[in-house]
């Protein structure tokens, strides 16, 4: 395998050892193998985007920072020095995320440095030390199901406590390790408090996850989760440890109940359309 220009820089200043193997390959990023003395671990590099790509993500940078006023006058006028600045951030954006939500508890891949486009990080694997699956790529019991939908549950709570929204958190961007659940991908974070799109991404994602363990344990799509945690955080009640029951009292005279239902069936078709683009992307590469 030819080393990658920018894991070569890595190698050359003794950040890594060796590069092992590809592991996976997006239209954002592709992650490879890396040994590094005697830990394995995985390096995500970062791809240039097209300037047809900002256009997509407008809505997930809404309410994150810049470094100052130049920065943000250049991309809010599309400038050729505001697209530059508009990347960089969309890559920070993960690194700053992985850093503030593993200190916070959250199950996250532990980052170990960002190198010049290159994010450095743990390498999750399965009992056996091989790379761990995605959750959709896995046969669970009823039981495993409610237990991995507990889990991810609390995830989500302790990222909005944090102020953050994974904001494409599907089944294919959970990996499941020999302690449960891990979540990955994080260029879409989301500000909890800057995005006025923040809720509609908050339910986006709960339902992502309910959608999909749903089909090992049912009764799971009869849960509000998403509603309640949102409810609890306007409130400023909402704490990383905070008991929820999945309960929530809409109000019928604004909320169609059976819409958000269907809303959940299309959140399901959409990541599995998603997953076909990951794919065909990769046979690309």
């Amino acid at each position: 395998m030819k080393t990658p220009t920018a894991l070569r820089a890595l190698i050359d200043d003794g950040v890594i050892d060796e590069v092992l193997r590809p592991l996976k390959s997006g239209k954002e990023a592709a992650v490879y193998v890396v040994r590094s003395g005697d830990d394995v671990r995985c390096a995500k590099v970062y791809k240039d985007m097209a300037q047809r790509s900002f256009q997509q993500r407008v809505q997930y940078q809404e309410g994150r920072k810049v470094r100052g006023s130049r920065e943000a006058r250049a991309i809010g006028k599309a400038t050729t020095y505001g697209r530059k600045q508009q990347e960089t951030a969309w890559k920070n954006a993960e690194v700053e995320a992985l850093y503030l939500l593993r200190a916070a508890g959250v199950r996250v891949p532990e980052p170990y440095g960002y190198y010049n486009g290159v994010l450095v990080m743990e390498l999750v694997t399965d009992a056996e030390g091989f790379s761990a699956p995605r959750l959709g790529e896995v046969e669970l019991t009823a039981e495993q199901a409610r237990e991995f939908h507990a889990v991810l549950m609390r995830q989500v709570v302790r990222m909005l406590c944090c102020g953050l929204i994974h904001g494409d958190l599907s089944q294919y961007n959970v990996l499941v390790g020999p302690d449960g659940p891990v979540v990955i991908d994080f260029p879409q974070v989301v500000s909890a408090a800057g995005n006025n799109a923040a809720r509609q991404m908050l339910l986006r994602d709960t339902n992502n996850l309910t959608a999909s363990l749903g089909r090992w344990a049912p009764e799971l799509l009869d849960t509000w989760y998403g509603e309640e945690m949102w409810a609890l955080f306007e409130a400023g009640d909402l704490l990383p440890e905070t008991a929820l029951t999945g309960k929530f009292v809409h109000d019928e005279r604004t909320v169609d109940v059976d819409s958000v239902r269907e809303a959940i069936e299309n959140a399901r078709q959409e990541a599995q359309i998603r997953q076909q683009g990951r794919e065909a992307a990769a046979m690309d590469d």
